[in-house]
């Protein structure tokens, strides 16, 4: 071994442009992952485009949908907040209600108008909603309606009930929803369409194999939309998304990482045309502080292979946790019947 290691000395001495060529290639490489990270905390430290470029206290709609819980609820309340009248929809009407409410007694100079819809339903009245939206200056549209598993599930054993759910919301609705209001944007010369993503889209994560394919569907689907509206004043973004404290996560406890809708939209809307964690990813933003750094590290570190198989581990880990807390639940029933 240390007869190699004198021949390799011994041969670099002998080629100074070699090893010369070779020291600049790997700074090279270095700096790009540097200039990479470096760029990030910038992003993270700089302010986003203001809302008043899309009509904010001019008399703007924003329009929300899977308005009344979670991140949706949060966008509502704070873009009426920013001086947006407020459009919601989502299913239920009762709950469409309460956050109309709850926004016009704590911003009585706003406006709101509520739409019940099912965006689960392949027959769900999409020109009825066109209807209501043609005759208002949307400046915001939030795509946010979304469903997930509910656990962890092998695709073969996924009831069919919710495969096509998660296709119709978050392909779907979110499609459908767009094309409604992307016409008067561009008529109006600015817009902002954001989306909610998610980081089951940089990876494909196995156990959750159909909602991290409508997520890298929206992903790359956003991109192109962004790149057709370049030089129309409508902005497009896709939100990538790592955890937030939601009934969607089933997380309930906040960290650092894993803020509440709140604090999360309010950095979404503080950061817009923020690349932030999606370091130079057009029409991608990552820009919750905690989130940021988790893409940069799958984007730059490790490769592919390593990150599926994470993913594998820790949902082969959540499933079987689940299965534990049900059957455990299932006992307790017995023992009080």
């Amino acid at each position: 071994m240390s007869a190699i290691r004198s021949y390799a000395v011994d041969w670099a001495l002998d080629c100074p442009l070699t090893t010369l060529g070779l020291a600049l290639v790997g700074a090279g490489w270095l700096s790009t992952y540097v200039l990479s990270f470096a760029r990030m905390l910038v992003d993270l430290a700089r302010p986003g485009i203001p809302l008043k470029r899309f009509g904010a206290k001019k008399g703007a709609w924003a329009v929300v949908t899977g308005a009344t819980a979670g991140i949706g609820r949060d966008f509502a309340l704070q873009l009426a907040a920013a001086g947006f009248n407020v459009f919601l929809a989502s299913r239920t009407t009762s709950k469409l209600e309460e956050i109309s409410q709850e926004i016009t007694a704590k911003y009585p100079d706003i406006k709101t108008q509520i739409h019940s819809i099912d965006f689960s339903s392949p027959q769900a009245d999409y020109a009825a909603l066109g209807k209501e939206l043609y005759n208002l200056d949307v400046g915001v549209l939030i795509n946010n309606v979304g469903k997930s598993y509910e656990e962890p599930t092998f695709f073969q054993d996924l009831p069919d009930q919710d495969m096509n759910d998660i296709v119709e919301i978050n392909v779907n609705a979110t499609l459908k929803v767009t094309k409604l209001v992307v016409p008067g944007m561009i008529s109006r010369k600015r817009g902002l369409i954001l989306t909610v993503g998610s980081f089951a889209s940089l990876i494909p994560s196995p156990l959750l194999a159909v909602y991290s394919g409508s997520k890298a569907f929206v992903s790359t689907w956003s991109q192109a939309l962004g790149s057709e509206l370049k030089g129309t004043g409508v902005e497009v973004e896709l939100l990538n998304t790592y955890f937030v404290v939601s009934k969607l996560s089933k997380i309930r406890r906040s960290s650092w990482m894993i803020p509440t809708p709140k604090t999360y939209v309010r950095s979404v809307l503080s950061k817009i045309g923020v690349n932030g964690g999606a370091v130079g990813q057009p029409h991608i933003s990552t820009p919750y502080h905690g989130h940021a750094p988790v893409q940069w590290v799958v984007d730059h570190l490790f490769s592919n292979s390593f990150w599926l198989d994470y993913n594998r581990k820790l949902h082969l880990d959540i499933r079987r946790r689940a299965i534990r807390k049900r059957e455990r639940d299932a006992g307790k029933a017995v023992k009080g019947a």
